[in-house]
């Protein structure tokens, strides 16, 4: 196509892919470049806004390890991480949440009443419930990927001071369904502003903060897998987390009980002496089908 203008350009783009190529891949990239067009069409993008754009992904590339990822990063804070997960969620079950850069995979076993807090300070909660259907029968077998920050709100592959699976853990319910574990109560913390992202939330007068939360991924045969997060209500930061990832149903409260009430059958049952918090929190996963 030699006559290739501004108001054309898009259908041009369309004519050229093949003949053969995938409908999906045709629809995605369609649209993709649609958008784009219509961006710097809208904005009159220039050349030096084009090339900072460039500048920004080579950036996160630049910084981007088996560690660090800067382009989820990047995809949290623009929204697009959380509004993929609320296209996919299922209303009859427990809703998404993002993923986040910093899960680690091959977590070590952790028995149900297991304790992920070892010698680490701050206050103790014990986070329990059960993993059910959307009929509310137990779901046996399913299994739970835990994780968090710790204390000084940094996780595991971000502190070299921490051991690579430090508040990682799978579990596996039993016949009942049910998950209980001890950690330490996470705290809120900011995500990495060191890179291309954090030029991002400056230019755009945006705090990096996040509320705190537990990780869960969460899977059964036969049901489809969740990966979420739950956060406490009375979070500073839960109406504003920098990467849109609460939810309502999402939200769960700390109750304050005194060290006789902390349950047997735990790990470190007979050793509590102090309050500790308790939540529970039951998580409904939905049929995959």
């Amino acid at each position: 196509m030699r006559t290739v203008t501004k108001d054309n350009i898009t259908d041009v783009f369309m004519n050229y892919l093949a003949e053969d190529t995938d409908p999906r891949m045709r629809e995605i990239m369609g649209a993709l470049v649609k958008h784009l067009h219509d961006f710097a069409r809208e904005t009159n993008l220039t050349h030096d806004e084009w090339r900072a754009g460039i500048a920004f992904l080579e950036g996160c590339a630049a910084i981007e390890s088996e560690d660090r990822h800067e382009f989820i990063l990047a995809s949290d804070v623009l929204g697009l991480s959380s509004l993929v997960d609320m296209l996919h969620s299922r209303p009859e079950a427990t809703s998404s949440s993002v993923l986040g850069p910093f899960h680690v995979s091959g977590a070590p076993p952790l028995a149900v009443g297991g304790d992920m807090k070892r010698d680490y300070g701050g206050a103790l909660l014990l986070a329990q419930g059960v993993i059910k259907d959307t009929d509310g029968n137990p779901i046996p077998g399913a299994e739970l990927d835990i994780w968090q920050t710790a204390p000084n709100g940094l996780y595991a592959s971000q502190d070299a001071d921490q051991d690579t699976y430090s508040f990682h853990a799978l579990m596996t319910v039993g016949d009942d369904g049910r998950y209980a574990f001890t950690t330490v109560k996470p705290v809120e913390y900011t995500v990495p502003s060191d890179g291309p992202v954090g030029d991002i939330l400056r230019a755009c007068g945006r705090h990096p903060w996040r509320p705190s939360h537990l990780h869960y991924i969460v899977k059964a045969p036969g049901y489809r897998s969740l990966v979420t997060e739950i956060f406490p209500d009375d979070d500073p930061y839960l109406d504003e987390d920098t990467v849109f990832g609460v939810r309502s149903d999402l939200v769960m409260t700390y109750v304050e009980r005194p060290a006789a009430d902390f349950p047997a059958g735990m790990a470190l049952s007979g050793t509590v002496t102090e309050p500790f918090l308790r939540v529970e929190f039951d998580v409904t996963l939905s049929r995959d089908s």
